[in-house]
């Protein structure tokens, strides 16, 4: 098969050369984008991160696609509907992370409830004086998670080594979520009314979105932490919630414009006309990120050494198992049943 793996480190493509020799191999550092689609139109196999473009106007001219195998858990960066129409397979990394992006949750929340970056930042000037440091306790606090998958329940776990009181909401909660002796279930407003920081875990695709009506049940002074989805939050109702002191502050490692944020002539590369719901997202998140009760990492919840080498190997194995003809961690509904031994055509 013709394989291409985007967005590449070094080492990523020093690992998947295991692929090159039963497989025509190609590593990029590139995402796959409309401008570079062209170069890659007869692979017959992805691997993208999540800042590729899988839009159904990119993947209509790769003819000879059969497999996206994305290395991400989530998966709505990729035009399912499209995939299914035309035969691809689309396949995931379901568990690399659970305790990773958890312990994120916790560095954010930790650092906006002590200001450790304003303090650190404070001693590097010569100023140790604690004017205006003074924190908060987790302890005793109720922490609310919105989505309790497994990395939405491995929250609440560390929640009670805090001593936190802990809420969930999910609309279908699996089976180890019904077990789980720390998921007390309750609806989303009695969630948001009754937590004093609120993480958010739910998946692409399950239409969650807080807006204005949603930050309004809130407590005032609560916190919000988002290492979920940046889509999962209007930026703009945020900035008017923090602004108004409906909430005390947020630790964001997801942004709603995050692909453009840095780069803004992306949304003109993309669009044929430019969209201005992009473009009051986009100018809500500068604005986010510059107040001071806000922090902001560059989705990297997931980045620890141990978290890229499982995603990695399950993205490998992945490849591997459909080249078998025993696809794995599908989530399309399109499975070839057998590749030829010379690749999907």
């Amino acid at each position: 098969m013709k394989i291409v793996i985007f967005e590449t480190e070094q080492w990523e493509a020093a690992a998947c050369a295991r692929l090159a020799g039963p497989h025509a191999l190609a590593c990029t550092p590139e995402p796959l984008r409309p401008d570079n689609v062209a170069r890659f139109a007869d692979a017959e196999v992805i691997s993208p991160f999540v800042h590729s473009n899988l839009g159904a106007a990119v993947l209509a001219r790769m003819p000879r696609l059969r497999l996206i195998a994305t290395r991400s858990t989530g998966y709505d960066h990729v035009d399912l509907a499209y995939c299914r129409e035309a035969a691809i397979t689309v396949c995931n990394v379901p568990d690399y992370g659970d305790h990773t992006v958890a312990e994120h949750v916790f560095a954010l929340l930790l650092a906006l409830c002590r200001h450790i970056p304003e303090a650190t930042e404070r001693v590097r000037r010569g100023d140790v004086r604690a004017r205006d440091l003074r924190g908060v306790e987790l302890t005793g606090k109720t922490l609310g998670v919105i989505g309790a998958g497994r990395i939405g329940r491995r929250v609440l776990q560390i929640a009670r080594g805090f001593g936190m009181r802990t809420l969930a909401s999910d609309p279908s909660p699996d089976a180890a979520a019904r077990k789980d002796p720390d998921f007390h279930a309750v609806s989303l407003p009695v969630l948001l009314a009754a937590s004093d920081v609120i993480s958010l875990h739910a998946p692409g695709g399950s239409g969650l979105r807080l807006s204005d009506p949603e930050f309004a049940l809130m407590k005032t002074g609560a916190l919000l932490i988002n290492t979920a989805r940046g889509g999962a939050v209007d930026p703009a109702a945020l900035l008017r919630a923090l602004s108004s002191g409906r909430l005390a502050g947020a630790g964001l490692d997801v942004i709603a414009e995050e692909q453009a944020f840095g780069d803004e002539a992306e949304i003109f590369r993309q669009d044929a006309q430019v969209d201005p719901a992009r473009l009051r997202a986009l100018l809500a998140d500068h604005a986010l990120v510059r107040l001071p009760n806000v922090l902001v990492t560059p989705h990297i919840a997931y980045n620890t050494q141990e978290a890229v080498d499982r995603i990695i190997e399950t993205t490998l194995g992945n490849i591997e198992a459909y080249a078998a003809g025993a696809a794995r961690n599908v989530v399309t509904a399109v499975t070839p049943a057998s590749p030829s031994p010379g690749g999907p055509t």
